[in-house]
């Protein structure tokens, strides 16, 4: 399964921008979860948290920790 992620503003009516999905998405249900995002910091802190793992992904890691 493929995750898409999107900023979006909310005007101020309540309602989300246009949002424009991929054409696979296109007739299917989506899960929305809503995340307030105060200020340019917020989108930082939250990029930082879903970054990748990859870092703790490499071979001298496999080499001693799985052997333990």
């Amino acid at each position: 399964m493929q995750a898409y992620r999107y900023i979006v503003n909310v005007d101020e009516k309540g309602k989300l921008g246009a949002l424009e999905v991929p054409v696979e998405l296109r007739r299917s249900k989506v899960e929305v979860i809503i995340v307030p995002l105060k200020s340019d910091e917020d989108i930082d802190l939250l990029s930082a948290s879903q970054s990748s793992m990859n870092f703790w992904e490499n071979e001298i890691d496999d080499q001693v920790w799985n052997n333990v």
